[in-house]
């Protein structure tokens, strides 16, 4: 596999994560309550705080030369 097809791949999965976590701080804002709202929080922004360092690494890596 290229290094640019690997970099879309990984930047592909960061946005996914970001997906993830939106729906998950909807849920433990609107539906859940209790220990489940904690927990669902706390994941979420855990992703988010992941997906943007991979978003940061993969842009700031530059161009890939194939």
């Amino acid at each position: 596999m290229s290094p640019s097809l690997m970099k879309m791949w990984v930047s592909l999965a960061a946005m996914g994560f970001m997906f993830i976590s939106i729906l998950m701080i909807y849920l433990s804002r609107y539906k859940l309550g209790g220990i489940f709202k904690a927990l669902t929080a706390i994941i979420a922004y855990f992703l988010m705080i992941v997906s943007g360092i991979i978003i940061v690494l993969v842009v700031f890596s530059g161009p890939t030369s194939d």
